[in-house]
């Protein structure tokens, strides 16, 4: 099976380096291509064997499952380019949450899938949320499936909860990452910890955490159980959580939908202009 990546940003790159270091696709199956050529270049030193396209074309021409990494508002020029090399043997894959696949099997002659991955996927670790057009067949779902399970655990959802499930699998590290780094600096204002040390501790916690879940030694619930003692420290801290965080939660997700909304409307109107 023969593997192409249109672009070479944050994730397409996160997919290359996976794909490479787990052994999903061997360097000579895959074929690699940036509008800043330097880029892929500098992948194929890193990752000697895979190939880097002259073109889209050549990309989509070489590939069973096409990965397109670009913007949104980018895939309809790059369709158009590519639709010729488009049988109906191939898979191209979208990875951007405001492009439906009925969007792209209106204007491809191939089969279609959505892959929303996570940064986390380059630990292989994660989720990688899954959305099959209509005329995926089994087979590309199963081969779609299995290459994701490499990198990643593969999760089918429906097109209703895409902004969500990416909030929650996609974007969370984000999120929670800026919520470590902030009790991070805040224990170093606060107290006689250095930034490296308040690094290191929360940086394993997080870690171990992690494990605890992946290894269902906890859920959420019970761990919560387990750290917060009755009349303890941790419910104290807790009792500042329940006062002060509030709607946060609530109001992080309205804005993600909100900004979802526009982005949808913005490549709705695109894909109606042009096609």
């Amino acid at each position: 099976m023969k593997v192409g990546i249109i672009g070479t940003g944050n994730m397409g790159t996160i997919l290359i380096s996976a794909f490479m270091e787990s052994l999903a696709v061997r360097p000579s199956d895959l074929m690699i291509i940036n509008r800043t050529a330097r880029k892929a270049e500098a992948l194929k030193v890193q990752y000697p064997g895979l190939n880097v396209g002259k073109s889209n074309s050549e990309v989509a021409s070489f590939s069973d499952i096409i990965f397109l990494c670009v913007k949104p508002l980018e895939y309809h020029a790059l369709i158009e380019t590519i639709a010729p090399y488009l049988t109906s043997e191939k898979l191209i894959v979208s990875i951007t949450s405001p492009i439906s696949v009925e969007q792209l099997e209106e204007v491809s002659p191939c089969s279609v899938a959505r892959v929303i991955p996570s940064v986390t996927n380059r630990a292989f670790s994660g989720a990688s949320l899954m959305t099959y057009g209509k005329r995926c067949t089994p087979t590309q779902k199963k081969n779609l499936k299995k290459l994701m399970s490499k990198i990643s655990t593969p999760i089918e959802i429906d097109q209703s909860i895409t902004r969500v499930a990416s909030d929650l699998s996609s974007v969370g590290p984000a999120f929670f990452s800026y919520l470590l780094q902030a009790y991070i600096d805040s224990a170093v204002k606060e107290t006689a910890i250095s930034k490296e040390q308040a690094t290191q501790l929360a940086s394993e916690m997080i870690i171990g955490m992690g494990k605890l879940l992946e290894k269902e030694i906890y859920t959420l619930p019970t761990l919560l159980q387990k750290v917060c003692v009755k009349g303890g420290v941790t419910g104290e801290a807790l009792k500042v959580f329940d006062a002060e965080l509030g709607p946060l939660f609530n109001n992080v997700i309205k804005r993600t939908h909100e900004k979802y909304k526009e982005d949808c409307e913005a490549v709705e109107q695109q894909f109606t202009r042009q096609y």
